[in-house]
C-alpha cells in the first residue's frame, strides 16, 4: 500500500479545516475518544461537532483564528495511506506553506465558490508548483451557498485553465465540493448530478503519484558503522537511508566525492541481510575492498552520476527575520552532508501575487528568489525538478546557527 503526501491550501474561511476535518470524519478516520473529546470542544449551537477542530489542534491558532504552523494527519483507507499537511493561507507564512509542499505529492487548493479564483489561489498554485509538486486538485468548496450551480463550477475551472500554462502541474483535476455538508468529499452527491468526477477521497486513493524507487538511485552515508568489539572486528558497514532508486547486491557503483568505483556485497534491513533495498528504506551498505568512506558521502549507480559543482544557482526561500546578505558565507546542508557558501548574487526576486521577477538584493523573511551560490568544495546533487529527495538543501547563519534559507537546486 503506497502512501500518498498532499497539502492544502487555500484562502482563509474556504474551508481548509473544515474539509480536512470531513474527510477524516465520513471516512470513519477519527477514535471514538477523540470524537467524544470534539464534542465537548464543539460550541456551535445545533452542531454536533465543529470538524474544524479535527485539525486546528494548535490553541493558539483557534484563539486568534489563523493557522500559524503545519499541521500533519494520518489516516488510511484499504486503498492507500495517507499524510495530510495542513499549511496556512497567509502571504506571511509562505515559509511555512513551503515546508508542507516541499514533502508533497499533491495539492489540494480551495476555491469559494461565490469568489472564484484570487490571487492568493495563484499565489498558493504557484508555490505548490515551485516545489515540484505534479498533481493538483481545484476543490471548488461550499458550492451548496450557490444552490450546487454547474456554471459557477464552470466559471472556476475555466479561470484556472486560464493560468495552468503559467504552472508545471503534470494533472489538473476540479471537483465540486461542500466540506461543511460533505458533497462530493467521501461519496458522490447527488446534488451534483452535472459532474461526472470522483469524490475527493477516491480521486486521492486513485491518483498516480511517480515513485520515488523509478529515480535515479541516491543513498548519502549517515553513520560508519565499525563495532570495537574483538568478534565484530572486521564489520564494517555504512548506514544511511535511500533517497531514492534501488540498490541491490552487485551493483556497480560509485562513491562520490572520492570518486572510488567499487560493488555492493551485502545489504542489509532491520539487522537481516536482503538483496535489494527501496526509496524510504534505511539501510546498511557493505562494498568490495576496504575504502574510506565518511559521513555525508553519497553513493550512486556508476551509470547514473549526478551533477557536480561548486558554483550552484538555485531558488531559496527565505526563512529568517534577518535579510540575507549577499557575500556572506553561510553553511549548507545537503542531508548529511555540509558545505560552507557565500552568496554571490541575487539573480531576480519572484513575485509570487504578481507572477513576475523583479530586481533587487534585499531578500526579507517569506521572500522567494534565484540565487547563485560559491561553495567551498566541489556538490554533488540533482536538479530539484528531476529528483526533489538530493535536489533540496537547507542555509544556516554560521553564527546563530538557525536554519536561514530553504534550497532549491536548478
Amino acid at each position: 500500500m503506497n502512501t500518498l503526501r498532499f497539502i492544502t491550501a487555500g484562502n482563509v474561511d474556504d474551508g481548509k479545516s473544515t474539509l480536512i476535518g470531513r474527510l477524516l470524519y465520513d471516512s470513519d478516520s477519527i477514535h471514538t475518544d477523540q470524537l467524544g473529546v470534539l464534542q465537548k470542544q464543539t460550541k456551535q449551537e445545533g452542531v454536533d461537532i465543529d470538524l474544524s477542530l479535527i485539525t486546528d489542534g494548535l490553541r493558539a491558532e483557534r484563539e486568534q483564528g489563523i493557522t500559524i504552523d503545519v499541521a500533519y494527519k494520518y489516516f488510511s483507507t484499504k486503498n492507500r495511506k495517507f499524510i495530510i499537511a495542513d499549511a496556512p493561507g497567509h502571504e506571511q507564512y509562505t515559509r511555512n506553506m513551503i515546508t508542507g509542499a516541499s514533502n508533497s505529492d499533491l495539492i489540494i487548493i480551495l476555491v469559494d465558490a461565490r469568489k472564484g479564483i484570487t490571487e492568493q489561489t495563484k499565489r498558493h498554485a504557484s508555490v505548490g508548483s515551485l516545489m515540484g509538486i505534479k498533481k493538483a486538485i481545484i476543490a471548488v468548496n461550499k458550492i451548496d451557498l450557490l444552490n450546487y450551480s454547474e456554471e459557477a463550477f464552470n466559471h472556476i475551472q475555466t479561470d484556472f485553465e486560464g493560468i495552468k500554462n503559467e504552472l508545471n502541474y503534470d494533472e489538473v483535476i476540479y471537483i465540486p465540493v461542500s466540506a461543511l455538508v460533505g458533497d462530493n468529499i467521501v461519496r458522490k452527491s447527488e446534488n451534483t448530478p452535472w459532474y461526472n468526477g470522483k469524490a475527493l477521497l477516491e480521486t486521492l486513493e486513485t491518483v498516480e503519484i511517480k515513485s520515488t524507487q523509478e529515480l535515479e538511485s541516491r543513498f548519502q552515508v549517515q553513520w560508519v558503522i565499525r563495532p570495537k568489539d574483538e568478534a565484530n572486528h572486521d564489520y564494517r558497514g555504512y548506514a544511511g537511508p535511500v533517497l531514492s532508486g534501488s540498490y541491490q547486491v552487485g551493483d556497480k557503483v560509485t562513491v562520490l566525492p572520492a570518486r572510488i568505483e567499487t560493488t555492493i556485497v551485502k545489504v542489509e534491513r532491520n539487522q537481516h541481510e536482503v538483496n535489494q533495498v527501496i526509496a524510504g528504506d534505511n539501510v546498511v551498505l557493505h562494498f568490495d575492498g576496504n575504502i574510506d568512506i565518511s559521513r555525508g558521502d553519497t553513493v550512486v549507480l556508476s551509470h547514473q552520476l549526478p551533477l557536480e559543482s561548486n558554483q550552484i544557482t538555485t531558488w531559496i526561500s527565505w526563512l529568517d527575520n534577518a535579510s540575507l546578505q549577499v557575500g556572506k558565507t553561510y553553511l549548507l546542508q545537503h542531508r548529511f552532508k555540509n558545505v560552507r557558501v557565500k552568496v554571490q548574487e541575487v539573480n531576480r526576486k519572484w513575485n509570487i501575487n504578481q507572477w513576475q521577477f523583479t530586481e533587487g538584493d534585499s531578500i526579507q523573511l517569506n521572500d522567494i528568489a534565484q540565487v547563485t551560490l560559491k561553495t567551498n568544495q566541489p556538490l554533488f546533487y540533482d536538479a530539484f525538478d528531476k529528483n526533489s529527495k538530493s535536489g533540496n538543501a537547507v542555509l544556516i547563519d554560521e553564527t546563530s546557527y538557525n536554519t536561514v534559507g530553504a534550497l532549491m537546486f536548478l
